[in-house]
């Protein structure tokens, strides 16, 4: 799925940054002096017009039968992208790795056995193939107000996820089995976070799963020099597909990566899409996701056409080459992951200008970085 490239920043943790970077913008007379700025604020002024620019090309919307055919063909879309661009649109994502530890070798098994040692009544064991298997040692009659207590606590888990048993798949001998490190990227494109991703982690039980809408993507990945079967797994799937299952069973995954995908489907169909991999994660797992914010530049750069405009519902647009893209706020994607039973480890703003110094052109870049994990459920094994 098409992205932009943020650049590199440093990690952050319970939606503060703990190092966000070098440069900060103090005097505007030197803006020009580097090619981005790391968190910039907005002014009261600029922020209204910002809102009043998306009133304007939002105004006229998109023909109903014009958004059935984004929607019906949108696998086309993506394809004729991607045989225009082939591998040279976007560069490789070396900054996930700042931004994404848990991506770097073990790191998240260090943590999960970190977060369960401090739980007296987990009992932590390693088994390859199966990793980390955790289980629930502590007695199981509570006291009622403890019941009632860890009721008020639990995460509303909608019908979607629920309802998800018709798509488990045969356990023995899927891709990827014996690994004990298992991470799937869904919106892979052509590869450029999982190549980076194999690169750098050699972990041994390390296995990557990459999926995309585009045959077209899914191909250029198999067929890259660095593609190798042994370590990784390749496939089409349509993310909103409910009647398709993904190729690993329930609860078998350590990370999902979601990197600018999301903003690329149906509003409507983001929960659901949501839930689905929701039910894929392990206890202690967890979805990474970069994506679009409200009033990003792209989102105001999007212009009323006389004869018809680019909105096709709120926040939710078309390019002109038919690839759709939505703009989102924290609340909303807080709203989705804990709706799918997640709890949130971080979800925050960034806020970058970005500095074309030949044209003398400022850009102001609204992304949100979200992780969310799946919690232990006293029944956890």
């Amino acid at each position: 799925m098409a992205d932009c490239c943020p650049g590199d920043v440093s990690a952050a943790t319970g939606g503060k940054r703990v190092q966000f970077g070098t440069r900060f913008l103090k005097d505007p007379s030197r803006v020009f002096h580097h090619n981005a700025w790391d968190n910039v604020e907005w002014s009261e002024e600029q922020e209204e017009a910002a809102e009043r620019r998306v009133r304007e090309n939002s105004a006229q919307r998109v023909p109903p039968e014009k958004q059935v055919d984004y929607e019906v063909n949108a696998h086309e879309y993506w394809n004729n992208f991607y045989k225009i661009h082939e591998n040279g649109f976007f560069k490789d994502r070396h900054w996930l790795f700042t931004e994404f530890p848990e991506l770097t070798p073990r790191h998240n098994q260090s943590n999960l056995k970190s977060l369960l040692l401090k739980d007296s009544g987990h009992e932590i064991i390693e088994h390859r193939g199966c990793g980390l298997i955790v289980s629930n040692t502590q007695e199981q009659q509570k006291t009622s107000s403890h019941s009632l207590n860890h009721k008020e606590q639990k995460h509303p888990i909608d019908e979607a996820t629920q309802n998800l048993c018709h798509l488990d798949i045969n356990t023995d001998g899927f891709p990827g089995s014996s690994a004990t490190y298992r991470i799937l990227e869904v919106g892979c494109g052509v590869g450029n976070t999982v190549f980076p991703i194999l690169h750098t982690n050699n972990d041994p039980g390390l296995f990557v799963y990459c999926c995309d809408f585009s045959a077209t993507a899914i191909d250029l990945v198999q067929t890259n020099s660095e593609y190798d079967p042994s370590r990784c797994f390749a496939f089409v799937h349509d993310l909103c597909d409910e009647d398709k299952s993904y190729p690993m069973p329930k609860e078998s995954l350590d990370i999902i990566i979601l990197i600018f995908v999301l903003s690329s489907i149906v509003p409507d169909k983001m929960q659901n899409a949501v839930s689905r991999l929701s039910y894929l994660l392990k206890p202690g797992g967890m979805i990474l996701l970069r994506d679009y914010g409200r009033y990003d530049m792209a989102q105001l750069r999007f212009k009323t056409v006389s004869f018809s405009g680019r909105c096709l519902s709120e926040n939710f647009y078309v390019r002109g080459d038919g690839t759709r893209v939505y703009f989102f706020t924290q609340d909303e994607l807080d709203t989705l992951f804990t709706t799918a039973g997640l709890e949130k480890v971080q979800n925050m703003v960034d806020h970058r200008l970005q500095v074309n110094r030949g044209k003398q052109l400022t850009m102001y870049r609204v992304w949100i970085q979200c992780k969310y994990r799946k919690p232990f459920s006293p029944n956890t094994g």
